[in-house]
């Protein structure tokens, strides 16, 4: 009996081992076999040293290919500390290289890691750091492939393209807006090391090449952000604005052509401005009272519902309008008198805006001023877009109502303001900004993502359109915009003094001086908005100070888009403070005593009895009492 018990007892153990030696062999067939790889690389993970090589971030672009940001290769200081075998010397003569405290790099290269990146004082180090530090032969300390975002322009364009970080991440503007595409695969090179922390001879090396983020292409044309950037920052040195902006668009697209924020900063030193500076794309992000630039949409609203025949209608401006026992000023002392519509608007009175508000009525008014876009953002791509501000329907009464109407109370950006601008000089279609133009793919140059046209909504109809067009030139040739005034080209605009509002009280002496116009009217190529924030000028007045600014960039506009002049324009209303104007007349062939000229001064140069050239030519028009140079000289005989 005792010894079956025994026998059984021996089964079982043995039974027990069994399963134990069978356990021991399936961990041991599924660690070498099954589990080989994960085994494997928590192996190499303790033996090898990764080093990051960081890939080349995309371009950006304007639309002729002009490089506005683009990544140079650069070096860049990684230590393994377990290598480095008199640390205090090499923080010593490190430290002198990398211009850092000693002490401080001490701690960093004796850390208790891997690997130590040394930065941002080892980070994009100069060719001559760089020969330096190869020079001390340090055993630990290795030099890795880095980039350097670099924007050649520097200050130009800068709230718009933003900047990138340290780490070659997008932190700003269109850097940050399309950070996706433009980020680059980062690569890595693997070395293998003992415990001790010494290299492995015969281990071989493991590199992941790192890659090229995409091509972003702008809408941005640099010729015209050239001129406007000039222009601009003429006026911040004349004028000395608290701030400035300027935009210009595409009205038949939405495409922006060039953006201007003033005071601007550097993307390359982007450390040394202040968040508030770097953040605020004033043409996006901006929002004010418009003044009476605002007039244009309100006009337009007003036309399209045929409120008035702006040509046959009248309007008396004796000074003011009484509305709700609050009193609404002209500008002008007396007022207007009798006036046309189209005169209200060329004189930009207040009083006929209250008019044309009382005619509207105020859902008229509301919805128009909602369908042109006020009161909403754009959808614009870029970040920090406002949305304005704009009264709730149920809150405004008759004097918001009649304010609204010339551009007080409510509040828009600038990009809100041309936009809807544009709908209303492109035959009354309101579409969606952009400034994306495509997304090109580095390594095939094929277009992966495209900015496309977006209508929004149909505004106003093209006869409207039209009216306006006519109109807006009317205010440049006889209203506030005669300082924007071309020869030989249909200039339309509106101007705007509005006086600044801070926590819902007007400034006594503080104003955004505007203007907003479009060329050539019979058929608007570019849209062009200028704004100063409270400039240094006794005459503070949107024409007086913005309109010679408008005029400079357009000129070169007109000359950078090769618009040949029309033969037929609205003349300009001329004042006794205004320089007439004359065209040159065709002298060449003339005898000398046949030249005769009341109103311009002829300088001869050379001798001779036959006028054989001059400058300028024929046809220009001068400032009464400018020179014509008219060259002399003696025909040949034929034969001779």
């Amino acid at each position: 009996m005792l010894k079956k018990e025994n026998l059984k007892r021996v089964k079982i153990v043995m039974i027990g081992f069994a399963i134990i030696f069978s356990a021991i062999l399936g961990k041991l067939f599924y660690e070498q076999v099954i589990h080989h790889n994960a085994i494997l690389e928590k192996a190499q993970n303790l033996w090898e040293r990764d080093f990051h090589i960081s890939g080349m971030r995309g371009s950006i672009l304007d639309r002729n290919g002009n490089v506005l940001a683009q990544d140079i290769p650069s070096t860049s200081l990684v230590v393994v500390p377990s290598q480095i075998e008199k640390p205090k010397k090499a923080a010593k003569l490190l430290s002198a290289i990398l211009e850092m405290d000693e002490k401080d790099l001490y701690k960093r290269i004796t850390k208790k890691v891997s690997t130590q990146k040394i930065q941002p004082e080892g980070r994009l180090l100069s060719d001559e750091k760089v020969n330096k530090i190869n020079d001390l032969n340090l055993k630990g300390v290795y030099l890795v492939q880095d980039s350097l975002r670099y924007y050649p322009m520097h200050n130009y364009l800068a709230q718009t393209l933003g900047f990138s970080g340290i780490d070659n991440q997008g932190l700003s503007g269109l850097e940050l807006q399309y950070d996706e595409y433009l980020t680059a695969k980062q690569g890595s090179l693997n070395l293998g090391f003992d415990a001790k922390g010494q290299p492995i001879e015969d281990y071989y090396e493991k590199r992941e090449e790192s890659g090229k983020g995409n091509d972003l292409v702008l809408t941005i044309d640099k010729n015209i952000q050239d001129i406007v950037e000039r222009e601009m920052n003429l006026l911040m040195k004349k004028y000395e604005p608290k701030q400035a902006l300027a935009i210009a668009m595409d009205p038949n697209t939405g495409e922006i052509l060039a953006l201007v924020s003033k005071p601007d900063f550097d993307p390359n030193n982007y450390k040394e401005y202040s968040q508030e500076l770097i953040n605020r794309n004033l043409p996006i992000w901006m929002s004010y009272e418009p003044g009476s630039t605002f007039k244009s949409v309100t006009f337009a609203s007003a036309l399209e519902l045929n409120c008035f025949d702006m040509m046959k209608d009248t309007y008396n401006d004796v000074g003011y309008e009484i509305v709700e026992g609050a009193r609404i000023k002209s500008w002008r002392a007396g007022g207007h008198g009798t006036q046309t519509f189209l005169q209200v608007l060329e004189n930009s009175s207040n009083p006929g805006f209250v008019e044309i508000s009382r005619r509207l009525g105020l859902d008229n008014e509301y919805s128009y001023i909602k369908n042109f876009g006020f009161g909403s953002k754009t959808g614009v791509d870029l970040p920090g877009e406002s949305t304005g501000i704009m009264f709730k329907k149920e809150n405004m009464g008759l004097v918001e109502q009649a304010c609204v109407a010339f551009g007080q109370g409510l509040s828009v950006t600038p990009i809100q303001l041309t936009t809807a601008f544009s709908a209303i000089v492109n035959g009354g279609t309101l579409y969606e900004p952009h400034i994306m133009k495509y997304i090109l793919n580095s390594a095939t140059d094929e277009v992966m993502s495209e900015g496309k046209t977006t209508k929004v909504r149909k505004v106003i109809s093209e006869e409207t359109s039209k009216k306006m067009r006519y109109a807006l030139e009317s205010v440049v040739a006889n209203g506030g915009g005669k300082n924007a005034y071309i020869e030989g080209y249909k200039v339309g605009g509106k101007t705007g003094t509005a006086q600044k509002a801070v926590n819902g009280v007007y400034l006594s002496n503080e104003y955004i001086l505007s203007m907003i116009s479009a060329v050539p009217m019979d058929d608007p190529k570019i849209v062009l908005y200028i704004a100063a924030d409270s400039p240094n000028n006794d005459v503070q007045y949107g024409g007086t100070v913005v309109g010679p600014v408008i005029k400079s960039c357009l000129e070169d506009i007109i000359a950078y888009y090769d618009l040949q002049p029309v033969e037929e324009q609205l003349p300009k209303q001329t004042t006794w403070l205004d320089a007439i104007k004359y065209k040159v007349n065709n002298y060449k062939g003339m005898k000398k005593e046949e030249v005769k000229e009341e109103h311009l001064n002829i300088v001869y140069i050379g001798e001779g009895s036959t006028v054989i050239d001059q400058m300028p030519e024929a046809g220009v028009v001068l400032d009464e009492g400018e020179e014509v140079w008219v060259y002399l000289g003696d025909k040949k005989k034929t034969g001779q």
